[in-house]
């Protein structure tokens, strides 16, 4: 298992370098100029802006400026904000827990309900319960994120006004950030469940729009694993000796159908980390996603190099806990590594 875990951190170095490489050059492709936006539209005197080129780093070679950037990276410091003069990592550590709370509840209700749909329809191969399924699954793994988020808003917030639009929690609460995790946090506060219900109330329409795609990818790779399993020797055996077929289905089928499952929701969860900038820029979510966004807007480089690199740290990193616990799920994988 080690052997394998060595293996998978050194095929990760060139993804991560591959992934810097294009994080930086692609950011300064985009017009403008840094420099420009921060002294505004009256602009200042050309040897104002020479000297904030120069403090900033940005009149040396790309290459320079790229080496460096990796060199600092490489000792943990990925530099700071040009806008919030603050170190890029304690920005990324402020929000990200908001990223990933967001994206285990999506991830949480995609599962809750991806699964038992496959189960359904394989069950019920060929007949209307599988063709409704997998038609509504295809649509969703098709529906725009955007699109359907300004859906969903018009309905529960606008129309019936369930819902808040954007934020994680109302202003009327006072919610002193301890592990970030504002469901934990609201506790701590004192706040008890009227602060989580609330915390609650403002991350249902995010989840909901983010675990759309999720949802339609585990419920169709579910039904395909489920079927081909109840093809093995195995499942004929358990026919012929009389147990009942639901009996071969959920305790003898589903469980060895669930293995490839296990990699896609690990993928997903890769996915749901990236994929949250289109919903937590549509419901003003202060996560990672919507910091991104603000900082191509003000071509913030340090924080687009920084923050991309990072975010591409945990996807590898999840990806291999992912092949990790696959193997530990599946026997037959761990003789031939």
């Amino acid at each position: 298992m080690g052997r394998v875990l060595i293996k998978r951190l050194l095929n990760a170095v060139p993804t991560l370098f591959g992934v810097s490489l294009v994080a930086f050059l692609m950011i300064r492709l985009i017009p403008g100029d840094p420099v420009l936006l921060m002294l505004g539209e009256r602009g200042g005197s050309p040897e104002l802006v020479t000297e904030m080129r120069h403090n900033l780093g940005l009149d040396l070679p790309l290459y320079s400026q790229y080496f460096q950037f990796m060199g600092r990276a490489l000792r943990g410091d990925l530099g700071e904000s040009i806008i919030s003069k603050r170190p890029v990592w304690n920005e990324f550590a402020d929000r990200f827990p908001a990223t990933v709370e967001l994206s285990a509840a999506a991830l949480l209700w995609s599962v809750l309900l991806g699964i038992p749909m496959g189960v359904i329809a394989a069950v019920k191969r060929r007949r209307w319960p599988d063709h409704l399924l997998m038609s509504a699954s295809l649509i969703g793994y098709s529906m725009p994120i955007f699109w359907w988020g300004l859906i969903l808003i018009m309905f529960f917030s606008v129309r019936l006004g369930l819902t808040p639009v954007s934020g994680r929690i109302s202003a009327l609460y006072d919610v002193e950030p301890w592990t970030g995790f504002y469901l934990i946090d609201v506790w701590r506060r004192g706040l008890g469940f009227a602060g989580f219900w609330e915390t609650l109330r403002h991350m249902f329409l995010p989840a909901l729009v983010l675990g759309t795609i999720p949802v339609a990818a585990i419920a169709r790779m579910t039904r395909s694993s489920l079927l081909e399993v109840l093809r093995e020797d195995y499942v004929r055996t358990a026919k012929a000796k009389g147990l009942s077929f639901y009996r071969i289905v959920f305790v003898h089928a589903l469980k060895n159908a669930l293995l490839p499952v296990v990699t896609v929701i690990g993928l997903m969860l890769g996915t749901l980390l990236t994929g949250a900038v289109l919903t937590e820029t549509l419901f003003s979510w202060p996560g990672v996603g919507r910091w991104l966004v603000a900082s191509v807007q003000a071509r913030d480089y340090p924080v687009l190099q920084g923050g991309v690199l990072l975010l591409s740290v945990m996807i590898v990193l999840v990806n291999i806990a992912v092949d990790i616990y696959y193997i530990y799920l599946n026997p037959r994988l761990r003789g031939a590594l």
